[in-house]
C-alpha cells in the first residue's frame, strides 16, 4: 500500500513537472508571461476605473492586482484542466494509474504557477505602498482552497469535455460571465442588498475577498467566508468524483 503511494506521488510529480515545463518551452520570455499578463490588466483597468470612472477605493492598483491574480488562478486551472484528458491520450489508453491523477498533475503544474505568481505579487505590493502583516502569511491557505476548488471542477470538465469535444466552448462563455460576476474590477458592495446572499455564494468571490482581507485589511476571513468555501468545495469534489466515474469507463473509446 505505502510503495502504490510513493509510486502514485512520484507520478503526480513528473507529470505536474513535465506540464510546467512545456506551457513555457517554446516562449522567448518564459513564465515572465505570467507576470507581464496581469500587470497590464492592473495598469490598463488602474487608468480606465480609477481615471476615468473615479472609482474610491484605497490603492485600487494594489486592490485589483489582487482579484486578477485570483481569477487567472481559477480561469487557467479550470480551462486547462479541462484538457487534461484528452491531452494525454497515451497516458488514458496505455499506462496504467488512477485516471484523476492525470487532471490532479495538470492542476498541479497551475498550482506552481500561480504560486509564484503571487510570490512575485510580494514586492509589487510592497512598491504600491501596502504594508504586509503576519495576516498575509494565510495566502497559502486560501492558494490551496483555491486548488481543491479547481480540482473538482476539473474532474467534472475533463470528463464531460471528452464526451462532448464542443463542451470548451460552453465553459469559455462562463468564464467571461464569471469574470464580471466576480468582484475583480468592482466593489461587492456595489450588489444591491438583496442580492448579496446569491452573490456572497459563489466561491471565486469569497476567495477574492479572502486574499485582499489578509494582504490589504490586515484580518482573517470570516467564518462565513470559510464556511461557503469549503462546504462548495466538498460538494464539488464529491460530485466531480461520481462524475469522472461515471465516464471514466469510456474515455478510451471516447478518445
Amino acid at each position: 500500500m505505502l510503495d502504490d503511494i510513493r509510486h502514485y506521488v512520484d507520478v503526480i510529480t513528473v507529470l505536474a513537472q513535465k506540464d510546467f515545463k512545456v506551457r513555457y518551452r517554446n516562449s522567448v520570455l518564459g513564465f515572465v508571461w505570467s507576470l507581464l499578463n496581469p500587470l497590464a490588466y492592473m495598469v490598463i483597468l488602474t487608468l480606465v476605473f480609477s481615471f476615468l470612472l473615479r472609482v474610491n477605493i484605497p490603492n485600487f492598483a494594489a486592490w485589483l492586482l489582487i482579484g486578477i491574480l485570483v481569477w487567472r488562478f481559477f480561469s487557467i486551472g479550470t480551462s486547462q484542466g479541462l484538457f487534461s484528458i484528452i491531452g494525454n491520450p497515451s497516458l488514458v489508453s496505455k499506462v496504467y494509474l488512477p485516471r484523476y491523477i492525470i487532471v490532479l498533475s495538470n492542476n498541479l503544474a497551475n498550482f506552481i504557477g500561480a504560486a509564484l505568481e503571487f510570490l512575485a505579487l510580494v514586492p509589487l505590493l510592497l512598491l504600491l505602498g501596502v504594508k504586509l502583516t503576519v495576516y498575509a502569511l494565510f495566502l497559502p491557505v486560501i492558494l490551496v482552497l483555491e486548488f481543491l476548488l479547481i480540482f473538482a471542477l476539473s474532474l467534472s470538465l475533463s470528463s464531460i469535455n471528452l464526451k462532448y469535444r464542443d463542451f470548451f466552448q460552453l465553459w469559455d462563455i462562463t468564464l467571461q460571465l464569471g469574470f464580471f460576476l466576480s468582484p475583480i474590477v468592482y466593489d461587492a458592495k456595489l450588489i444591491p442588498v438583496r442580492f448579496q446572499l446569491m452573490y456572497s455564494l459563489n466561491p471565486v468571490t469569497r476567495l477574492i475577498e479572502s486574499a485582499r482581507d489578509i494582504l490589504l485589511a490586515d484580518k482573517l476571513p470570516s467564518f462565513f467566508d470559510n464556511a461557503v468555501i469549503i462546504s462548495i468545495i466538498t460538494i464539488l469534489l464529491l460530485m466531480g468524483f461520481l462524475v469522472f466515474r461515471r465516464l471514466e469507463g469510456r474515455f478510451v473509446e471516447e478518445l
